[in-house]
């Protein structure tokens, strides 16, 4: 089995490294007969690399604890769930689906866009070719899955038991996904350097990849950050560790290409600045992928010290250098078509929003690699901790969440002041309202306000947007109300998932600054029967179970909770002590409201009895949550594909107009409404 995995592998390499050649060689050389041997190559790769997950997943299915990787992370009490996601629990697993799905989406290019862009997939393919090679090349010199041990031990040593949890199903795997999706929009941005064809005809080809990996990198933030709080078990849920920072990094940069590419899809505008978010967001994607699987930041993430780190480096090296080389030579076919001219308009917004995510991104950037760097240049490793990114970023992204709202609001550049004034006045109106009114019931901490300000005007701007293009809608079609808002939404998928994104970010704001500033903990000992009172809350041990099995002992502590007289719920917090494994694990028990969670860690006990706990009470995390199904919903709903029936986008110049043919007739009717009977048109 081992054999047969390896194989596949090897020959997938050799497979690959031709078709990168083919590709290049015969896209230069316009070689018709090269180019379908190098197609052969990459759909050979995939067969291939497909061949090789299908045993280790196979070996892993029935315990071959010969192969070191399935004696490394599954054993005899693995649940199946658990057996197949060891697929990327480990280094080398995580690797090798890495390659599987590039060598995935690969094939889907090249049977879904050989015909829309046939003189930009022959490069893309040589540039996704080289990625797949690299992976490849890792995979079958110093991070073999199929490593044989020169026993087969009797059981196997089993997953880290903080990986068992749902979280690892789907956490990793998008992280992954997300990394890997961003290797298409990057290889058909090379793709329009290499070749020269620098109109909008590469936009065109990646903006569902983008979307893709976009959706997937939120998603599986979203769940690492949910996974920690419920696993971990020290009440947070973000802790800016390098390896969450490495998902978050290419997904604010993705999102500054989203909007980006609308500017210069419509004006012609950001050329150069768009195809660099592309070529940075692939090489954070790498980057991610690296200091997970290395030493060089610590991470309670990461896989450790590694034999693999040369790899990366020459690898980052020279996508870096060469992509950013290629962008610098084809500059001057990369000029604007127009310049921001009005400084209230949707392209200054965009504009602002771009600027202040990638100011975000590279204060991340740096907090994150100065540590290593500190160490590698002065000798002493200088941290950098949770209360820098939060001082900083806090600000920033509340100011990006309002420049969202402003973003729905403005029209572009043919709109005036006087028009947007008008479409924001009741928003802000009620939005001042709400403030004054929590200023009067006692709310004066700083932060608390200015969010009171903005997640309340941001959420109110874009409903009153939607319910005014819903009511012109029905107006104009004689439709009920229902009718009138699901059409809209159907026909112009990708604005409305836009308007669902945003108020996601909106609520879970209001859940991030809810928990960060307002949260309360309360360390206390206590004996059974004893209580303890936290923001109206009485806690009552009950008193310490203990209770063994063969793979782990559990120590758990009754505690019932009341507030006043009422009660409310019999909590449980527990620690694991596994066998197999010398780190204990904390399950914490959560009673979580749509106010706030009561959250409850047994942080240790004495021989009579007594019993430590860690109690907080964190206002509005459910909302995080709440907001992570929102994007989750826009998300899928702007990725939707568009209407059988309707004719592909025109290249280059056309594709705009036809892009924003819907939105702009929304816009003009909803202003149209507005005038008062009699004005001028």
């Amino acid at each position: 089995m081992s054999a047969i995995g390896y194989g596949a592998l090897f020959l997938a390499l050799v497979a690959s490294l031709y078709s990168t050649f083919a590709y290049a060689f015969g896209s230069k050389g316009k070689n018709p007969s090269l180019l379908v041997s190098a197609r052969t190559g990459l759909v050979l790769s995939c067969v291939l690399v497909t061949l090789a997950v299908l045993v280790l997943l196979l070996a892993l299915i029935s315990s071959n604890f010969r192969i070191e990787y399935v004696s490394s992370y599954t054993s005899l009490d693995t649940s199946l769930a658990y057996r197949l996601s060891a697929l990327w629990a480990g280094n080398e697993g995580s690797l090798l689906f890495w390659a599987w799905l590039t060598s995935i989406f690969a094939a889907i290019v090249i049977f879904t866009r050989r015909d829309k862009n046939r003189e930009l997939v022959p490069y893309a393919s040589a540039v996704m070719m080289f990625v797949l090679a690299f992976f490849l090349l890792l995979l079958v010199s110093v991070a073999n899955p199929f490593h044989q041990l020169s026993f087969t031990p009797s059981d196997g040593r089993g997953l880290n038991p903080m990986l068992e949890n749902p979280g690892m199903i789907f956490h990793p795997p998008a992280l992954l996904a997300g990394y890997v999706g961003l290797t298409v929009p990057f290889a058909f941005a090379i793709a329009a350097l290499w070749s020269r064809k620098l109109g909008n005809d590469w936009l065109g080809a990646v903006r569902s990849w983008a979307l893709l990996a976009w959706l997937l990198l939120g998603v599986g933030n979203i769940i690492g950050a949910w996974w920690a709080y419920v696993e971990l078990g020290w009440g947070g849920y973000w802790a800016w560790d390098p390896v969450e920072n490495a998902g978050l990094m290419p997904w604010l940069l993705v999102t500054a290409f989203l909007h980006s590419v609308m500017i210069q899809r419509r004006r012609g505008m950001f050329k150069v600045w768009t195809m660099a978010l592309v070529i940075l967001s692939f090489d954070l994607a790498i980057f991610g992928t690296f200091i997970t699987r290395s030493g060089v930041l610590s991470s309670v993430h990461s896989f450790g010290l590694s034999t693999m780190d040369p790899f990366f480096w020459v690898f980052m090296v020279i996508i870096f250098l060469g992509s950013l080389g290629f962008l610098f030579s084809r500059k001057a076919g990369l000029k604007s078509e127009a310049d921001v001219d009005k400084l209230v308009s949707r392209e200054s917004s965009f504009l602002l929003n771009n600027i202040l995510l990638a100011g975000s991104t590279l204060i991340i950037f740096i907090g994150t690699v100065f540590p290593g760097l500190s160490e590698a240049f002065g000798g002493v490793r200088i941290e950098v901790g949770q209360t820098f990114f939060n001082r900083v970023n806090a600000p920033l992204f509340l100011v990006i969440i309002l420049v969202a709202g402003f973003c729905t609001l403005m029209g572009w550049a043919s709109d005036t002041v006087k028009k947007y004034l008008r479409a924001m006045l009741w928003p802000l109106l009620i939005t001042v309202l709400l403030v004054v009114i929590l200023f009067v019931l006692g709310v004066r901490q700083g932060y608390a306000l200015v969010a009171a300000f903005i997640c309340p005007f941001v959420f109110l701007a874009i409903l009153f947007k939607w319910f005014a293009e819903v009511r012109q809608s029905r107006r104009e079609g004689a439709q009920n109300i229902l009718v009138a808002g699901a059409g809209l939404f159907w026909k112009n998928r990708p604005r409305y998932g836009g308007y669902l994104v945003h108020l996601s970010l909106v609520v879970m704001a209001v859940g991030v600054l809810g928990s960060s500033i307002y949260d309360v903990q309360q360390d206390v000992s206590l004996k059974q029967g004893e209580s303890t009172t936290l923001q109206g809350y009485t806690l009552v041990f009950g008193g310490l179970d203990v209770q063994e099995t063969p793979d782990k002992q559990v120590v758990s502590a009754e505690v019932s909770v009341y507030r006043g007289q009422d009660f409310i719920a019999d909590l449980k917090p527990e620690k694991f002590f596994h066998r197999s494994f010398e780190q204990p694990v904390t399950e914490v028990a959560i009673r979580s409201t749509v106010a706030e969670d009561l959250y409850v860690i047994l942080a240790g006990w004495d021989a009579d009895g007594t019993a430590a706990f860690t109690i907080l009470v964190n206002p509005l995390v459910i909302w995080l949550w709440i907001g992570g199904v929102i994007f989750l919903i826009g998300g899928i709903v702007a990725f939707w594909p568009g209407r059988p029936g309707v004719p592909a986008p025109k290249p280059d110049s056309a594709v705009a107009k036809k892009d924003v043919i819907v939105e702009d007739e929304i816009e003009r009717q909803v202003r149209r409404r507005r005038r008062k009977p009699g004005t001028r048109k």
